[in-house]
């Protein structure tokens, strides 16, 4: 093996040459990077001999990730902020890489437990270690609505805090009691775009409609189906019942609402949420029904599709894309099509839509929710939905093997999804997502075959001392500590 089989995501091709250069810590902060516009995007070019370093790009983005390789190369102390060595030794030899996907992203859910904006900052720190470049933030969800709109107070003022939250997963009335809430101003989210860009990774935000928007119906009751109810934000982990309705008062305020969206978020891609929509109060409300009629829709249940194609085209018009959950698909009314289809039920909906032309970023439950349980450990915290281990995560293969070739550039790439139902701190979220996200930033950054046991190596020996410097708590790979451990927490496991 070579010095540079330390390496995590691994590169495409490194060559060791003899001899060895000492270099400060903080050598890839202050290391210079000629950009070539001759190199494909996001690509790095680092020739490292014993008088120097000389780093060539072809974007910004490979830049970052240049500085990111030699980080790892100086070793663990590099990723600390003072203390330890004042210099190290890196091994001389030439590296060249680029990534296999242009996405490739994480979801974090601050809806459902928020996350200051410093955890954010922090998160997205962590997200640059791994050469990811894409932070699909979740910001509103019937548990709560975490952004700042201008003109409508009661958002923020009524749906981002809720009484109490439901402990674990189960089917009583159980709460803990304990109010929750938070929001980011329209500064703070000015702030966290331009953290991430600084590291090359684009906020994609996310405002769920025409579902999961308890939070927007307790602020503004009239945005519902039954407005006469005085609904509170929601305090149940699941799928509620309550819709928005279909009038174009309705749709007028959440074009504002993403017009807002628009403005603070330079993202190409915006999402529009579309998943998990029940029907029934549109089916049972007569006012509901009348609308479907009116819009020659075949019944109430394609108001769904009806509402997502409004909000698509609304943000079409002002040069942006749409990104829709994979139920989009489905939705009934005039069948629109936002440009990306995120699959997340699996990864038939993904070759569905890459064969009918429509982008596709793949994020099955079944291979990369992190907030899945990570073993069958007696001690497992909350063990909620499909077994996923480090191993399973590495072996995931985002392009199905049953797509045809023609379609297959239609992958944009793949998503990690760390929904926060059951990660109510920072340490919950970095233990849920480490060192399971380190093994999905390899299998959407690196090319070839992938060798398991090898990776295991690398991370056990390389990368969990880089993870240890930085103060991430992620799962040790035997098991929890004891005081990441939630004993008499119940949760809901799946089977595949």
């Amino acid at each position: 093996m070579s010095a540079f089989d330390s390496l995590l995501p691994r590169p495409l091709f490194g060559r060791p040459h003899p001899g060895m250069l000492t270099l400060p810590l903080d050598a890839a902060d202050t290391l210079p990077v000629e950009i070539d516009e001759s190199l494909p995007a996001e690509s790095y070019r680092l020739e490292i001999t014993p008088q120097g370093v000389r780093a060539r790009a072809g974007d910004d983005g490979g830049a970052g990730y240049a500085r990111q390789t030699l980080r790892q190369l100086i070793g663990p102390s590099a990723f600390r902020a003072a203390g330890g060595p004042s210099t190290a030794e890196v091994p001389c030899g030439v590296i060249e890489d680029r990534p296999r996907f242009a996405w490739r992203g994480c979801l974090l859910d601050v809806a459902r437990h928020f996350r200051p904006k410093y955890e954010v900052l922090r998160f997205l720190d962590l997200l640059a270690v791994h050469k990811l470049n894409v932070l699909h933030l979740h910001l509103t969800d019937d548990q709560g609505w975490r952004i700042e709109i201008p003109g409508y107070p009661r958002l923020t003022g009524v749906g981002a805090w809720r009484t109490a939250s439901m402990v674990g997963r189960h089917d009583g009335p159980e709460r803990d009691g304990r109010p929750h809430g938070g929001f980011y101003t329209v500064d703070d989210l000015r702030e966290i775009v331009a953290h991430a860009d600084r590291r090359g990774i684009t906020v994609v935000p996310e405002i769920d409609v025409p579902g999961h928007v308890r939070a927007a119906l307790a602020a503004y009751p009239e945005l519902g189906v039954r407005p006469g109810d005085q609904l509170d934000v929601w305090t149940s982990w699941g799928v509620c019942a309550d819709v928005l309705n279909a009038e174009e008062s309705t749709v007028d305020f959440f074009r504002a609402v993403f017009d807002t969206v628009l403005d603070i978020f330079p993202s190409e891609v915006i999402g529009i949420g579309g998943d998990e929509v029940p029907t029934v109060r549109w089916e049972n409300d007569p006012r509901s029904r009348a609308r479907a009629a009116e819009l020659g829709l075949s019944g109430p249940h394609e108001l769904h599709g009806w509402f997502l194609e409004r909000m698509a085209a609304h943000l079409h018009a002002r040069g942006r894309r749409a990104l829709g959950w994979d139920e989009i698909l489905d939705a009934g009314g005039t069948h629109a099509k936002p440009a990306v289809v995120a699959s997340w039920r699996g990864e038939e909906a993904g070759v569905r839509a890459a064969h009918a032309g429509h982008d596709v970023v793949m994020c099955p439950e079944q291979w990369v929710y992190l907030d899945h349980r990570q073993s069958d450990h007696p001690e497992e915290p909350i063990p909620v939905g499909f077994l996923r281990t480090v191993t399973d995560v590495h072996r995931y293969e985002p392009v199905p093997a049953e797509l045809p070739d023609a379609d297959r550039a239609r992958i944009l790439g793949a998503q990690a999804q760390v929904w926060t139902e059951h990660l109510d701190t920072l340490r919950r979220v970095e233990y849920a997502a480490f060192p399971r996200l380190a093994a999905f930033a390899e299998v959407v950054w690196s090319h070839g075959e992938r060798d398991t046991a090898e990776f295991l190596h690398r991370l056990r020996e390389h990368h969990l001392p880089r993870l240890d410097a930085l103060g991430v708590e992620y799962r040790p790979l035997d098991g929890p500590h004891p005081w990441q451990t939630r004993p008499g927490v119940p949760g809901r496991p799946r089977d595949l």
